[in-house]
């Protein structure tokens, strides 16, 4: 469905019924496939042939999933994980291994930042964080002869700040490695990062693309033009040999299109096995569905949020893209011309006492460990989703202890405000 538009993707990628067959797609809820003969299970081991024998590591109601989201991104090849943090670690590990090395944008989610700066640590993969609004020579400056991969958010959460894509991914190319974008906030109907030189795309669907808080889930999607032959002794386990798999060759048997994913599927599904439950893919295929419906309510309530507070007394700072005064405004008016998101995040004086005030007498916007949700939702990130980082590492990250962050849902913004100043007034 190239040539269609993105909300016709939305509503009918992935998934085209033959005659007689199921409109909507099926949930294929079982474990596990029968075949006629031993012979025709080994070719699907083998790799030789296509299908499905686990659904620990595929499973049909996902693979119409993601080949929606491949055709939302504009890539090749896409894959479910379990959630958004499965998904940015087999990104990640899918081309490291010990003794790697990462290249990541300081400003990223508190739990990915974890995740790359403490546990992947622990298996030898050693990181750089640079800042967003690093110059080139800051961000080539960082890179080694063992870097594998760069790594950022498009809008990073919580801080907001707007990656620009096309330097990260001309600094990625220029040391032979691929850039990977997590596109969470935006989703494709705001942001398609690999038109801008992203090689890989990873989501939480857990977010805007479910939309409903109904089911925890993650997506990779590559863009099939990373050429990983022509930097084969960086990318051993795409480019030589898997001796797991009868010796097969990745890049050499999938092509650029396929490699990536066919890998992260046969290893690394196979061997941690976080895949996406058949009935949560479903659900998201529901959410999917009226994404493109959704985001521009969400992009306008963010709007009128952030106008509000922008000039409201007890707030001393607002992030929001969106705003003409925002540092990010530019790049985001240049990335997502649309609008971004409905998230803002804001800085309310007296610090994180007032914030937690402030929350505390909210009546339409509950405090949540979620975001980008059809009901408006907040939290303080220092108390919560980033309370693992210290002081310092949250100011590099943009995120003071007194920030809130509001996700914007889909209710009148005129309530929105009212239910925001009521509490803002109880300070």
């Amino acid at each position: 469905m190239s040539d269609f538009q993105m909300s016709t993707k939305c509503v009918q990628g992935g998934y085209t019924p033959k005659n007689g067959e199921p409109r909507q797609i099926p949930i294929v809820q079982s474990t596990t496939f029968k075949y006629d003969t031993s012979e025709d299970m080994g070719k699907l081991f083998d790799l030789e042939a296509s299908g499905y024998f686990y659904t620990r590591l595929q499973n049909p109601t996902n693979d119409y999933v993601a080949a929606k989201l491949a055709e939302l991104e504009g890539g090749t090849a896409a894959m479910l994980t379990s959630s958004g943090q499965a998904a940015n670690f087999f990104a990640l590990f899918n081309i490291c291994e010990c003794g790697s090395h990462i290249v990541a944008s300081s400003s990223i989610y508190g739990g990915t930042f974890n995740l790359i700066e403490v546990t992947m640590a622990k298996m030898g993969i050693e990181v750089t964080f640079v800042s967003p609004d690093c110059t080139e020579d800051e961000l080539n400056a960082a890179f080694k002869d063992n870097t594998r991969a760069v790594f950022g958010e498009t809008i990073a959460n919580p801080a907001l700040t707007v990656l620009d894509i096309e330097k990260f991914a001309s600094a990625a190319h220029a040391h032979g490695v691929p850039l990977i974008v997590d596109n969470t906030f935006p989703t494709p109907v705001n942001c398609r990062p690999i038109e801008w030189g992203a090689d890989i795309v990873t989501h939480s669907t857990t977010k805007y693309m479910d939309g409903h808080g109904a089911c925890v889930g993650g997506a990779i999607i590559d863009s099939g033009k990373f050429d990983w032959m022509a930097h084969k002794d960086k990318f051993p386990g795409l480019t030589t040999p898997d001796d797991s798999y009868h010796g097969i060759t990745y890049a050499e048997k999938f092509g650029k299109e396929g490699a990536f994913i066919t890998k992260a599927t046969a290893q690394l599904m196979r061997d941690f096995g976080c895949i996406q439950a058949p009935q949560h893919a479903f659900i998201l295929n529901l959410g999917l569905e009226s994404l493109h419906v959704r985001m521009p309510k969400h992009v306008e309530n963010g709007q009128a949020v952030a106008e509000f507070l922008e000039q409201h007394e007890k707030v001393v700072k607002v992030n929001y893209p969106g705003l003409k005064s925002d540092p990010y405004y530019d790049r985001a008016m240049k990335y997502m011309g649309n609008g971004g998101c409905g998230v803002v995040s804001f800085e309310i004086a007296g610090g994180r006492a007032a914030a937690e005030t402030f929350m505390k007498n909210l009546k339409l916007a509950a405090i949540e460990t979620h975001v980008a949700d059809a009901r408006t939702c907040c939290l303080n990130p220092a108390t919560s989703t980033h309370r693992q980082m210290t002081d310092e590492q949250l100011a590099a990250a943009g995120i003071p202890a007194g920030l809130v962050r509001m996700s914007c849902g889909l209710e009148d913004s005129k309530d929105l405000i009212a239910d925001i100043k009521q509490a803002l007034d109880a300070i």
